[in-house]
């Protein structure tokens, strides 16, 4: 597996508690709101491999042409506002989901109901549901990791691949949180997590307006490591670093969802990595569809050295960002996707 030295960058906004809409229900988003840079979609809710996904859609006219975005943790399905009409105006049926665990979407109780083979086997559901045999697939941080699963496990529901910031993971001869924790410790937060369930759930929760202004930031100065779980030191932090990458009422829709539906069932995506790593041990690790990979060149998670040796045909744009690429960077984010769908349709 490829490492990083702390994952996600610790990166938010400038809010105040006085203007956080804590009442606000997620799918109320779909109403145009003055201050948010663009008026997201009503969801449906769409049964799938026994449990309800939340999805978001634009561009229904162009059916037959389907593009799934999926996002990361801790986010949502509109942390993909800006791609959605960008996506749909080029002609695609741009199918955005809450993945299991998130927003209205089913949490199942059970952590190994998150496992790749449940999250993957959501996404090929999707695609049943709308009657698609494959679809062009978009993920961003965790909604990357199972787009590579998904890949892996389905490869005939996978027609491109587009993945931001989480390269392509390698299997390697050990488990990734046992590697981890033997390379990294017990505090790298990876590890926390699955040692420690629960802990980091609670500090969330409890400071969960505070962590996602501080997590979604950008220029975010480089400072010491500090002793313990980066994620709880910044939850924790009352003055946020660097600066805010999205208006006060784009970052109250977060904080709005994790208030509702807290954050174990997010992390529990964490607690099956090494269950997950297990569920790949006899698939193909070769990706053969035609893929991008997006970097931030400020991203602190660690770049893919072999990339091409398990994704051949993958090509590779770098943008001056850091973690949250296509909410940082969104025209640019926009462009990049949009050439390179461009020259794949020519080809």
């Amino acid at each position: 597996m490829q490492q990083q030295e702390d994952g996600h960058q610790p990166v938010g906004s400038h809010l105040d508690n006085t203007s956080t809409k804590t009442g606000q229900e997620v799918t109320g988003i779909g109403r145009h709101d003055p201050g948010m840079t663009t008026e997201f979609p009503e969801p449906t809710r769409i049964p799938v491999n026994g449990v309800e996904l939340e999805v978001f859609e634009a561009g229904r006219q162009n059916a037959g042409n389907p593009i799934v975005l999926c996002h990361g943790w801790p986010e949502h399905a509109f942390s993909w506002r800006h791609q959605m009409p960008a996506l749909a105006a080029a002609g695609y049926h741009v199918i955005v989901p809450n993945q299991r665990g998130y927003g209205n979407s089913s949490r199942p109780t059970e952590v190994t109901d998150y496992d790749i083979t449940h999250l993957s086997g959501d996404l090929v559901a999707l695609l049943d549901h709308y009657g698609y045999d494959d679809a062009t697939f978009v993920g961003h941080d965790w909604g990357a990791a199972v787009v590579w699963g998904l890949t892996l496990l389905h490869p005939n529901r996978v027609n491109k691949v587009i993945n931001l910031s989480l390269p392509y993971l390698e299997r390697g001869d050990r488990p990734w949180i046992e590697f981890m924790e033997d390379v990294l410790g017990s505090d790298f937060y990876f590890v926390h997590f699955n040692r420690q369930p629960g802990v980091a759930d609670a500090v969330f929760e409890e400071n969960t307006f505070q962590f996602l202004r501080n997590l979604y930031r950008k220029d975010v100065p480089v400072t010491e490591p500090q002793p313990g779980n980066v994620w709880i030191n910044l939850a924790r932090m009352e003055t946020p670093p660097g600066e805010p990458i999205m208006s006060d009422d784009e970052l109250a829709v977060f904080v709005s969802a994790f208030e509702s539906t807290g954050f174990t069932s997010g992390l529990n995506w964490y607690r099956n990595l090494d269950r997950n790593w297990r569920l790949l041990a006899d698939v193909n690790p070769i990706i053969q569809q035609p893929a991008l990979m997006i970097y931030g060149d400020r991203d602190t998670v660690a770049r893919s050295e072999r990339l091409t040796e398990f994704v051949p045909n993958a090509e590779v744009v770098s943008l001056d960002c850091g973690h949250w690429i296509q909410q940082e960077k969104p025209e640019e984010t926009n462009r990049a996707i949009l050439k390179w769908l461009d020259q794949r349709d020519v080809i």
